[in-house]
This record gives C-alpha cells, structure tokens and sequence, in this order.
C-alpha cells in the first residue's frame, strides 16, 4: 500500500507561510493533512470558510442521509453523530467522519472531546481534504484512510463519491473490498439500507 509521500518537496515553500491551524483537516501520523485548496487561502484567491464548505450536492446528501428515517439504529443502544466528527485514533492521528454511529456504552459522557473510541460505522460523502500529497491522490488517500479506520475498529466504512455515483463498501473481516452504484441498496447496520439514487430522486432533485 503506497504511503503518503511528497510533503517536504510541496510544501518548502510554504513553511514561511505560517499555515494556519484552521485549514488542517486531519492530522496523520503526526503530520497535518491540509484543506483541499488551501494554497488558495494562503494567496488570498480564497478564503478560509470556502475551502472548509462542502459543495451542494455533498450538503445535500449530507442532510438527506442523516435525516432519512431508513437509518433505524437502536437508539437505547446506540447513537448517532454527524458534521465531520473527529475520531482521535491516537495522539498522531486524527481524522474526521461526515456520520458515525456509535456504541453509547463504549462513548460514555460527552466531554467535548473529539471520539476516542471505535464507531461501529463511519460514512463519508467524498473528501474535503487536500489528496495531493498521495502518490494516487483520492484512490491513496482513501484507502489509507479507510484502513486505518479498520485497524482502530470500526465495523463498517461506507464512501460515497458523488462525481463517480459510486459507493465504497468496506468492512471488518473482509478482505474484498466492494465498489457499487449508488443506485444499489447499501447496508449501513443490521436491516437499516439506503439507496443514494433513491433518496435524491424522491426529493426530485437532479444531479
């Protein structure tokens, strides 16, 4: 699996620059994973709210999904949480999901702390992050991401790629990893589906 790479050549000469905190999107393995676009900001062609936004069709299904009464989860048992929520895998990395479902016996009290425990699912509408640095940009970053979401214990990631109408099936235990039309039913826990075609053409909202 190829690793991140192409950091120091990139962005040499941007140390000076004094990057801001608030266009790190993630931190992984102790090294920040910036906002797509970010160099916008630092030239000024951009500003920060405009890179951290998500595009309509990304808010869209955002909001559609977590309001869709499909998502059936055991709520005495479970909860869920959306609006890039932070998942601290360890004191190097951090990384963000766009919903999670969580297990309310493993969270404990909030503590406005970003999660430091494993969501049993992770679902994200493409990336708001800057994939430059990774050899084969969005397919690299993905992956490796979508590891490390295995390997600190999530059950399930699904990924939905808006520009491909594609979703990622992925999941602990199996090595295959699934790629189909959104247009199919996909699994999100238990008996609870969603079909990403099926909720955008009944609001009859064309895409």
């Amino acid at each position: 699996m190829s690793k991140i790479t192409g950091q120091k050549s990139r962005r040499n000469g941007l140390q000076s620059r004094n990057i801001p905190p608030s266009l790190i999107y993630e931190i992984w393995n102790g090294k920040p994973v910036y906002y797509q676009d970010y160099q916008d900001v630092l030239v000024g062609t951009k500003t920060v709210q405009e890179v951290r936004s998500c595009v309509d069709i990304e808010g869209v299904l955002l909001a559609l999904i977590n309001g869709h009464p499909g998502i059936t989860i055991n709520r005495k048992e479970n909860v869920l949480a959306a609006n890039k929520v932070g998942i601290s895998i360890s004191k190097n990395d951090i990384v963000c999901c766009d919903i999670v479902v969580l297990e309310k016996k493993k969270l404990g009290k909030l503590q406005g702390n970003y999660v430091d425990v494993a969501p049993k699912v992770g679902i994200d509408v493409d990336t708001k992050a800057d994939v430059s640095d990774f050899p084969n940009r969005l397919d690299d970053y993905l992956i490796q991401k979508s590891q490390k979401l295995l390997d600190f214990g999530v059950e399930k990631v699904r990924w939905v790629i808006t520009s491909m109408q594609k979703v990622y099936i992925i999941e602990q235990g199996n090595p295959t990893w699934h790629i189909v039309n959104w247009s199919e039913n996909i699994q999100v826990v238990h008996d609870c589906h969603l079909n990403i075609k099926q909720l955008l053409d009944e609001e009859e909202i064309t895409y």
